[in-house]
């Protein structure tokens, strides 16, 4: 297997590439997160939302019992619908998803920020279930930079992630500098776009000079940046081409050239509650 990289927090160190399951019906998760710990990805990320936690948790058995990957190699995230933001639905939650994947999550995320009810109990929650056994670590998901450093403050253990929407069409500067602030990381959801970059000119020009794809060319980026990418197929075709960007470097004027793409309507998936606002990162 290739030896990847990953960026430690808090003392753990997370796969810099992992594998989305968002949207894939049980049936295609069981067989992608199978493939995916074959061909060497070693991080695995659900949600209780997507429906599909047991059978990316057969996924993975299948894959142990294969002789494929070891469930000590692997990080496995998943997160607390926003529904279950009380203590006793948070951690009703946190014992069904770990029962439901048949393994103990490395992390559980909150899925996204909610103003009810109080972020004490909803943090208070979440460090509680860490100090169950639920889960090993704890963080968020798509909170922008002002209610990550608040949510921080009121959790006891270091929230070591927070899973956003990033790709070459989304500035992320001010939540970048929030993560590395708190000793934290940033995960990226939907890392190639949706699929828009693979027509993008500048990622075909800069893929060519390395004998690469678009999609390999972008998550390259957000490697080098030390942020955690989990792109998401259902093709193993895709996601051998996904795994493949180890093995080449991009300098620092092509890493500039990609974060040029940015523009202010660049976000993808919005659905955050409406008492929150996204960074402004165009003044």
């Amino acid at each position: 297997m290739t030896d990847q990289p990953a960026i430690t927090v808090d003392g753990h160190a997370i796969p810099l590439l992992g594998f989305g399951t968002w949207n894939l019906t049980p049936e295609v998760a069981r067989a992608m997160v199978a493939e995916a710990l074959r061909i060497g990805y070693r991080h695995i990320d659900t949600a209780w939302i997507y429906h599909n936690e047991a059978a990316v948790g057969d996924g993975i058995r299948d894959a142990i019992e294969a002789g494929h990957v070891d469930r000590d190699d692997l990080w496995l995230t998943t997160k607390i619908w926003v529904a279950h933001f009380d203590r006793e639905g948070l951690l009703r939650q946190a014992r069904e998803s770990a029962a439901s994947l048949g393994f103990t999550p490395d992390l559980l995320l909150l899925h996204w920020p909610k103003a009810e009810p109080a972020w004490e109990e909803t943090l208070g929650a979440l460090n509680e279930a860490k100090d169950l056994g639920l889960t090993r670590t704890i963080g968020l998901s798509n909170f922008p930079s002002a209610e990550f450093r608040k949510a921080q403050t009121l959790s006891k253990a270091r929230l070591v992630t927070n899973q956003v929407e990033y790709h070459p069409y989304l500035k992320l500067s001010k939540l970048k500098a929030a993560a590395k602030e708190l000793g934290s990381a940033i995960t990226a959801w939907s890392p190639l776009a949706q699929g828009a970059i693979a027509d993008d000119p500048t990622l075909i020009e800069i893929g060519k000079t390395h004998g690469k794809t678009p999609g390999q060319v972008t998550l390259r980026w957000l490697i080098q940046q030390n942020v955690i990418a989990i792109p998401r197929t259902s093709k193993v075709s895709r996601a051998e081409e996904n795994f493949d960007v180890f093995d080449f470097q991009l300098t620092e004027e092509e890493v500039d050239r990609i974060h040029a793409l940015a523009r202010p309507d660049g976000r993808l998936g919005d659905w955050i509650d409406p008492a929150f606002k996204w960074d402004e990162e165009w003044a």
